[in-house]
């Protein structure tokens, strides 16, 4: 039985069963429904052929050339389906619920699936759905502090103790500043990092605080949907006042193990934001593997730059604490204690 369903229908009803997405790996590898298996219908390379036979010839021209590609492939289609949903329950999606999905899905049927399900309106219904899930009230907790405070850490530690948190670095795979990327996997595109922030917020108990860090709206090149990002700066913000010397240590302790020549391209740059001789001194102690020197002159820039952020969202709140260590443990029970 083949059966159309909406994306809320998916979410609300069939979240559990397989799901698969039949278009090509580009599309894939750009942004996918979180959990979804890709069993592409094309190639990259076959998609952009019958792509130009259906602007230039025909719709019928485009039909025949798909088929051609897809004959040979039709066996394993059903042997990758079989081993993706082994009890024949499953869902499938291309890009607008279309051709693709709908011939995936009736091959399926015609080969002993009991139960398909086609996503109407496909990848495109999904993304529409993720941008006004994002428009919902959350209870955020907007952890923050200069760098080198040890915030990720800290979120960590409250996600040991119980608190639903989101790393939007870790999704990221970024620590949020020009250092930010070294030694770390290339970053996801946006529209994934969004498709991911989706998943795990939808998991979570809106009412129910959910810890963030404060953080520009990029993090690298990765984008923080702007509904979420406008509702972070709406809210207090826990700042954590850590002295200088206590952050510069922990700094050191991340960044000191690094790429030596990916931190020398990093602070170059930087130069002008740091001023020319800054940025010399900076190199001249990274050659010197001074690394506290290093630390200490790249705060200045990092430190102002970030207090003219937090100068920005007064009407927001400001909740400062003095904190006189980076105690991931520490803080986070202190932080706890402060909800309860």
């Amino acid at each position: 039985m083949k059966q159309i369903i909406s994306i809320d229908f998916y979410f609300e009803n069939l979240n559990h069963i397989p799901l698969i997405d039949v278009r090509s790996p580009g599309e894939f590898f750009i942004g996918h429904i979180p959990n979804a298996i890709n069993l592409e219908l094309f190639t990259d390379e076959e998609r952009a052929v019958v792509g130009t036979a259906y602007k230039k010839e025909s719709k019928e021209r485009a039909i025949e050339i798909g088929f051609e590609y897809v004959k040979p492939k039709l066996n394993d289609f059903i042997t990758k389906s079989v081993a993706t949903a082994p009890n024949k329950e499953v869902a499938i999606y291309c890009w607008r619920g279309g051709m693709r999905s709908n011939a995936f899905a009736d091959h399926l049927i015609e080969n002993g699936f009991e139960k398909v399900y086609v996503i109407e309106k496909g990848y495109k219904a999904f993304r529409n759905y993720v941008l006004q899930f994002f428009e919902q009230p959350f209870n955020l907790k907007v952890l923050g502090g200069y760098t080198g405070t040890g915030k990720t850490e800290i979120l960590h530690s409250l996600k040991k103790k119980g608190q639903q948190v989101i790393d939007l670095e870790g999704l990221a795979n970024h620590r949020g500043s020009v250092f930010g990327g070294i030694d770390l996997p290339p970053q996801p595109t946006t529209e994934k990092f969004e498709n991911n922030l989706f998943s795990i917020l939808q998991n979570l108990n809106h009412n129910l605080p959910i810890w963030v860090e404060d953080e520009s709206r990029l993090i690298g090149q990765v984008a923080i949907p702007n509904v979420f990002f406008n509702k972070m700066r709406e809210m207090p913000v826990y700042f954590l006042d850590v002295p200088l010397e206590e952050r510069t240590k922990h700094l050191v302790s991340t960044y000191a193990s690094l790429s030596h020549h990916k931190l020398g391209d990093a602070i170059s740059r930087i130069t002008k934001r740091l001023g020319y001789d800054n940025a010399k001194f900076a190199q001249e102690a990274l050659e010197k593997r001074n690394y506290h020197k290093v630390v200490e002159i790249t705060l200045i820039y990092y430190d102002k730059y970030y207090l003219k952020g937090l100068q920005k969202r007064q009407n927001s709140g400001i909740l400062e604490f003095i904190t006189p260590s980076v105690n991931p443990e520490e803080t986070a029970d202190f932080l706890i204690n402060l909800l309860n």
